[in-house]
């Protein structure tokens, strides 16, 4: 997968990328593509960025070799706002209850460990292998593949600060969006809304 994203990249079948994304009020969002979703444009710009991604998804799931210094767990909670419906009739109960069993595992690599423990919101990309296969349970409006929707969100809340300063930098940060409301972001409007890197 190496050397696949650049500037002129586009999303497609079989390549899963995960991206972070700071709100207008310093709330911080793990987007997880699906395949579909687009990144950011000034992400893309970045020389090496897949590497870098690499480094701060080991990082954030306490696996890194290189940044060793970890927040501590900020010991909240997490609520399940929307859920992909292409898994199959769940309801937010059964998959908060997915998740709940996976972290009593000690499982670090837990997507709900994220929310709980480092205070990040979780947003998916609508994803399947034909439009309309997917959609997120508990959205109202239409949805197209690659939609960025609120998959979990923490009850206490991480910050910018708990990133190792050299992996801070490849966060790109949005001065329009409010993680708190915004459930939906559609793929056509990624780079409108992060347009830059944090500094």
């Amino acid at each position: 997968m190496s050397n696949i994203l650049h500037p002129g990249w586009k999303p497609g079948f079989g390549d899963v990328f995960t991206w972070f994304g700071m709100d207008k009020n310093g709330k911080i969002g793990v987007f997880v593509n699906n395949c579909w979703g687009d990144l950011p444009a000034i992400i893309l710009k970045i020389d090496g960025i897949e590497g870098i991604l690499d480094c701060i998804n080991e990082f954030i799931h306490e696996e890194s070799q290189v940044f060793t210094t970890f927040t501590p767990d900020k010991n909240g909670d997490y609520i399940i706002d929307m859920f992909p419906a292409w898994t199959g009739p769940k309801t937010k109960e059964k998959v908060k209850e997915f998740y709940d069993y996976t972290l009593s595992q000690k499982n670090s690599l837990s997507y709900a460990n994220l929310p709980k423990n480092k205070g990040f919101y979780i947003y998916y990309a609508v994803e399947g292998s034909f439009p309309g296969e997917d959609y997120p349970v508990g959205y109202d409006g239409e949805t197209e593949m690659g939609d960025y929707y609120r998959y979990m969100l923490p009850t206490i809340y991480g910050q910018i600060e708990d990133f190792p300063e050299e992996l801070r930098r490849c966060v790109a940060v949005s001065d329009s969006l409010d993680f708190t409301k915004d459930r939906l972001i559609p793929n056509s409007s990624i780079n409108s809304h992060f347009r830059r890197m944090y500094k």
